[in-house]
């Protein structure tokens, strides 16, 4: 596919918000297509878009890419194009990754492929969708798979190991009441003792273990006393180990918060990404010869990416980069458009590599 074509094919599928749980635009946009490419395309109860080509029988290789996009629904999500970058929110992640994965498919010669593939646009990867699309399909058919490839990330970059992920959603509730009049505790109060007393906790430099507030609200006016007030809190280890005693840390500081305060405290589990090894020793040799006539070395990497589903699985997964690009979850984020056909050589150099050398 010329560059051209591959450029006003991402601008569309960018141009077409995706939040996380409300992918459905973009979930019929990538559906029609695929379509038009004259494959069989179902969707699944998740939400997915899936295509299933080559041998009926055989376990296969998926390759997935996400649909939604960090960013609200009344996000403006226009590209502009400055010199050889394409800038917009969510023209990268993951908005260039599906680009690539429909220009793959639309250039697929399925008579060439000897072993199954399937290829899937799924939901629910970003924020809390809690990769509801990728538990969905490999919850369903881990059985029916070889391999399983998150397309997504940056050229260069392969995601090997992945980091675990724990995310709570706390609410702090009291009775509230007048600042002048009531003499109440205060949810803003616990709120603001429980970050603090988070910050405090002492995390490993190694393995690499992170905790982080990414939200926080509450309260209803200046002269009240709050009555409720919550926060998004985010938890991540590169081992299991750390990650639980980190979570049992973090929950008695909270609670710890509440009683502080005089209020009361709920959590709520809103995220659970199981982490580890990805037995993606020969994904990764595959992809490293992949990348070679494009000039490219190959990194590997510790992410949270749709291939954490496959942990629990034991399936061998890796998450492939295909662009070159930067700013990403921000609304200047960019995109290198002639990385865009590199990537796309890679991915199908890839998968040439797995229908030749199948993993046992």
């Amino acid at each position: 596919m010329p560059q051209p074509d591959l450029i006003a094919l991402l601008i569309r599928i960018a141009q077409t918000p995706a939040p996380t749980f409300e992918e459905g635009a973009r979930a019929r946009l990538i559906a029609d297509l695929w379509a038009e490419s004259g494959h069989p395309v179902t969707l699944d109860d998740a939400g997915n878009v899936v295509v299933r080509l080559g041998p009926a029988r055989g376990q296969a290789l998926a390759l997935a890419s996400h649909l939604d996009t960090v960013f609200s629904a009344d996000t403006d999500v226009r590209v502009r194009q400055e010199g050889h970058r394409l800038i917009g929110p969510g023209v990268g992640d993951n908005s260039a990754s599906l680009t690539v994965m429909t220009a793959f498919l639309q250039g697929l010669d399925v008579q060439t492929l000897r072993r199954p593939l399937w290829l899937v646009a799924n939901v629910g990867e970003e924020g809390l969708g809690d990769l509801k699309g990728a538990k969905h399909l490999l919850n369903a058919h881990a059985s029916e798979l070889a391999a399983f490839v998150a397309v997504d990330g940056y050229l260069g970059v392969a995601v090997t190991r992945a980091v675990g992920v724990r995310r709570y959603r706390v609410r702090f509730t009291g009775p509230g009441g007048h600042s002048w009049g009531d003499q109440t505790p205060s949810a803003l109060h616990a709120l603001g003792l429980a970050i603090t007393a988070l910050y405090s906790l002492p995390l490993p430099l190694h393995p690499r273990t992170t905790l982080n507030v990414g939200h926080a609200s509450g309260g209803t006016s200046v002269n009240s006393i709050a009555g409720s007030a919550e926060l998004l809190l985010d938890l991540r280890s590169l081992d299991a180990g750390h990650l639980s005693s980190l979570d049992s840390r973090a929950r008695h500081a909270l609670e710890g918060a509440a009683r502080q305060a005089g209020v009361q405290v709920t959590l709520d589990l809103v995220g659970d990404r199981p982490g580890g090894d990805l037995n993606a020793e020969a994904l990764l040799a595959m992809a490293r010869r992949a990348a070679l006539p494009s000039g490219l070395d190959i990194r590997s990497a510790a992410s949270s990416t749709d291939a954490n589903a496959a942990v629990p699985h034991n399936l061998p997964a890796i998450a492939l980069g295909v662009y070159r690009g930067g700013h990403a979850h921000r609304e200047d984020e960019w995109v290198q458009t002639e990385s865009l056909e590199v990537g796309l050589g890679v991915l199908r150099r890839f998968v040439d590599a797995y229908q030749r050398q199948p993993l046992a």
